[in-house]
């Protein structure tokens, strides 16, 4: 995405970070990306988005200003200061669009301990989604149906899948917290912009079989098996409801060990105060400004740590997120 530099900031205070996304193909993907936000996308199967990274495997460009050029990893080891001096060895968070075509696998995450000894130091991965589209009468795997961990092992080497899986009803506007653990899937048709921490471990449980270059893809049984959560968390504690959230609100939708989520409606005029180490923010609809730098559906950027208030004009919703 473009973004038309207009900018009112004054140089007391640090710019804007406006980041230039990275796509990813995937198996599952679509051409939403593309078609719904405006992004160069190539060849088919554009599954993802990541708009806010400083991930190894997908780290974000700064497009303008006096750091353009610079990757964000790099612009977190050698000016902290911008995110309000962060211990963290790395940047903290990863947000992403998700545009599935078809159905994902079924799959769970580790928690730190599990990543950082199996997994190369990595982090874990906590993440959350926010269902910015989806079809009537969409499901979600969100949890599973095995009493025990011998119950959870027996069910997954027979192959009893639609026993084992739970689904969950959603519809636009639903938010979904992912703990370590968890036994998920987003399902075909779904667009959702995902919040989570820096990590890229993902183990696959089952598949339905699919091939990728002729081949079945790696699945991680036995790892699943090692961190899933037995009992899954229930329905009522995996799902909350923000379709109907009042416009010029600043809105939280959560805050948990690894970051805080918000979501503003915005139409007319908002004073942000930023006032987080540091803030990212993912327009997923509309258009508008942001101290008179346009801003449109699938613009991503950083507000570093002292930037201040940032006056909102216009019509449009984001999504934001801070380290906690």
């Amino acid at each position: 995405m473009s973004t038309t530099n207009v900018t009112t900031n004054t140089a007391a205070r640090p710019s804007i970070l406006f980041l230039e996304p990275v796509l990813k193909q995937n198996i599952w993907g679509g051409s939403r990306l593309g078609t719904d936000f405006g992004y160069a996308v190539t060849g088919s199967g554009t599954g993802e988005c990541w708009g806010i990274s400083a991930h190894p495997n997908g780290d974000c460009t700064i497009q303008s200003g006096p750091f353009a050029g610079k990757k964000l990893s790099q612009l977190w080891q050698e000016n902290r200061s911008l995110f309000g001096g962060l211990p963290m060895d790395r940047f903290p968070l990863l947000v992403k669009i998700i545009d599935a075509k078809d159905d994902l696998s079924i799959q769970v995450h580790p928690d730190d301990v599990y990543a950082g000894k199996h997994e190369n130091g990595s982090f874990g991965k906590t993440e959350c989604w926010y269902i910015i589209d989806c079809p009537q009468g969409a499901e979600l795997v969100i949890g599973h149906h095995a009493r025990t961990k011998a119950e959870l092992s027996e069910m997954i080497h027979q192959n009893r899948w639609e026993e084992f899986i739970r689904r969950i009803p959603i519809q636009k506007g639903d938010f979904i917290q992912i703990d370590p653990g968890t036994v998920h899937a987003i399902t075909s048709g779904c667009l959702i912009l995902e919040t989570q921490q820096s990590s890229d471990v993902t183990y696959r449980v089952y598949d339905y079989g699919r091939l990728a270059d002729g081949k079945p893809r790696q699945l991680h049984v036995a790892q699943s098996i090692d961190v899933i959560t037995v009992p899954a968390k229930s329905t009522e504690d995996s799902i909350q409801h923000f379709a109907t959230l009042p416009e010029n609100k600043w809105q939280e939708l959560i805050c948990c060990a690894y970051y805080k989520v918000f979501k503003l409606n915005l139409n007319g005029n908002f004073t942000l105060k930023q006032e987080w180490p540091f803030l990212n923010v993912s327009v997923i609809e509309g258009s508008g400004t942001v101290d008179g730098i346009t801003v449109q559906k699938g613009s991503h950027f950083i507000l570093p740590s002292g930037y201040g208030a940032a006056e909102l004009q216009g019509n449009l919703e984001l999504i934001a997120s801070t380290a906690s």
